[in-house]
């Protein structure tokens, strides 16, 4: 593997940093504070072409590869992680899905909107009672002519409000049968279709999260993505791919509240001397420092294996697993080492806290990374 930046991911790198210190660091607070989806933002990453980071060009996309995509989950991450974790919802599983699953005719419908960031993406998998358990869903789709009927809830959405076009799985068959779900695209407008509860929320709480509703919702079959039945298997291969997005967020937040804590420990003077020069402090930046290492290596070997089309299941649940966890343990290091100031708002480390946690969580909580590994390891 070439450890070394190309020319390309340094761009992007020197781009997005620019783009976030002007114009996500000023809005943070007040943004997080009254939990504002800023829309207007997005468009803005989109003109960028971070909206489309994996799309190819011949649908508006900027062509990028994992590689890439990283480098701007990670760098928007070091800012602000509810902006990381809405462009990593919007590239990896909406428009992820559409570009890997759709037929051309819906390709062309819905990708340029997406990735020129004219359209927001949505993508619902999780329901109130199903959360790791996604074949026991109960929101139904029944076959009626030319469209379908869908009735249910879909909870924990990312951009169930604000989003213009949703990638929904729900069960065309029965219940805990792998083959008896289906994915569709829903289009905001459509009647029956509508959003529900916002969640008020620990942590990334500019990224905005609630619920998607179906009421006799008439969905035609030609949004149908792929054949009737494969919309489980979809789904956990998107999921395959997202896992590397969250462990580049959980990257982004592990060097975020690293580089407040290295500055603070230089700046905060006790018994006449930098606290970091104590050991107490000093280890824990040395063990910060390696992890986030660790964290990056396992991150970019899955990257290179989703480039190369190998098998990625293990290697992504490893890489988010352990990125997610690390960045809990590095930003709670982070607030310890600021002492009382770690837990106010007035420096960065309180919010990196608040917006870690969920990183264990979704996309697959740590559990149920460990059960993808573990039965993947057994099966050799």
């Amino acid at each position: 593997m070439n450890f070394e930046y190309n020319e390309t991911q340094l761009l992007i790198k020197q781009s997005i940093k620019d783009f976030a210190e002007k114009n996500i660091r000023p809005n943070i607070m007040e943004w997080d504070e009254a939990q504002i989806f800023p829309v207007p933002l997005f468009k803005q990453l989109g003109e960028m072409g971070f909206m489309g980071v994996l799309v190819p060009e011949e649908y508006g996309g900027a062509g990028l590869g994992y590689h890439e995509y990283i480098t701007v989950i990670e760098e928007i991450s070091k800012v602000d992680p509810s902006i990381g974790l809405s462009i990593a919802a919007h590239n990896s599983l909406c428009t992820n899905h559409i570009l890997t699953f759709g037929n051309e005719t819906q390709k062309k419908k819905w990708l340029p909107k997406l990735a020129s960031g004219e359209f927001i993406g949505a993508w619902g998998l999780t329901e109130h009672n199903t959360g790791s358990d996604a074949g026991g869903m109960n929101t139904t789709a029944v076959k009626d002519g030319d469209y379908w009927v869908v009735n249910g809830a879909k909870n924990f959405i990312t951009h169930a409000v604000s989003g213009d076009v949703a990638v929904v799985v729900v069960r065309t068959g029965e219940k805990g049968d792998s083959k008896g779900m289906t994915a569709f695209v829903f289009e905001k407008g459509m009647k029956g279709f509508s959003s529900g509860k916002k969640e008020n929320k620990l942590g990334m709480r500019a990224s905005e999260t609630a619920e998607l509703v179906f009421d006799n919702c008439r969905v035609p079959d030609e949004n149908r993505l792929g054949e009737v039945g494969e919309g489980f298997v979809q789904a956990m291969k998107i999921l395959d791919g997202g896992r590397i997005s969250i462990g580049a967020l959980s990257l982004g937040i592990s060097k975020g509240a690293y580089k407040a804590a290295l500055k603070y420990s230089k700046e905060r003077h006790q018994f006449g001397q930098a606290i970091g020069n104590f050991q107490a402090i000093s280890f824990k930046l040395a063990d910060m420092a390696t992890e986030i290492e660790a964290s990056e290596l396992l991150l970019h070997k899955a990257a290179f294996l989703k480039e190369k089309h190998k098998p990625v299941t293990v290697n992504g649940a490893m890489a988010k697993m352990y990125a997610s966890e690390v960045c809990v343990k590095i930003a709670n290091d982070a607030v310890q080492i600021h002492g009382g100031y770690g837990f106010t708002k007035d420096y960065p480390v309180e919010k990196f806290y608040r917006d870690a946690k969920l990183c264990t969580i979704g996309e697959g909580t740590t559990e149920i990374q460990k059960l993808v590994i573990s039965r993947n390891l057994l099966k050799e």
